[in-house]
C-alpha cells in the first residue's frame, strides 16, 4: 500500500510516463471518452454510476500528485459559466480557466499530447477539465 492520496495503478502509470506540456483529461458522464480524445491516449474509467466519481473528486486527488500549467473548461453555447467553474477554481486558486467553444475543447482534447483520459460518473453538464502538467522545480 501507498502512502499517499493517489493509490489507483493505471493513472500514477500514464502520469509518470507524461512530462512538462502532457495533457490529461477528466471528463463528464456526457463526454464522448473514445470519440473526444486522442486514440493513443490511456483511458481510466471511474464513472462507476452516476455522481460516483465527479470531476472535483477526482482533481482534489490530481493536484497533490502532479503541477498543474493551465487548465481548459467546455464554455456552455450560451455564454455563460457553468456552476462546476467554481469549484474548479476553488481547487485550482490563482490559475485562470481558458474557456474554449464546445468544438475547439474537443479538438484539443483529441491532441496527441492528451496522455490521460479519466472518464467520470459527473452530472453536472460542462464538467470537463484538460489540464496541461507544469514543472517539477527543485526544491
Amino acid at each position: 500500500m501507498l502512502r499517499m492520496t493517489l493509490l489507483h495503478p493505471e493513472i500514477l502509470q500514464a502520469l509518470g510516463a507524461s512530462g512538462h506540456g502532457s495533457k490529461v483529461l477528466i471528463a463528464d458522464g456526457n463526454y464522448p471518452f473514445d470519440t473526444g480524445s486522442h486514440p493513443g491516449a490511456r483511458r481510466v474509467y471511474l464513472n462507476f454510476a452516476p455522481g460516483k466519481l465527479t470531476v472535483t473528486e477526482i482533481l482534489a486527488v490530481l493536484i497533490t500528485v502532479i503541477p498543474i500549467e493551465t487548465a481548459e473548461v467546455m464554455m456552455p453555447d450560451s455564454g455563460r459559466e457553468a456552476p462546476i467553474f467554481l469549484e474548479f477554481r476553488s481547487l485550482l486558486p490563482g490559475l485562470e480557466l481558458k474557456a474554449l467553444e464546445r468544438l475547439a475543447f474537443y479538438d484539443q482534447a483529441r491532441s496527441p499530447k492528451v496522455c490521460l483520459v479519466i472518464a467520470t460518473g459527473e452530472q453536472r453538464t460542462y464538467g470537463n477539465l484538460l489540464l496541461t502538467i507544469g514543472v517539477v522545480t527543485p526544491d
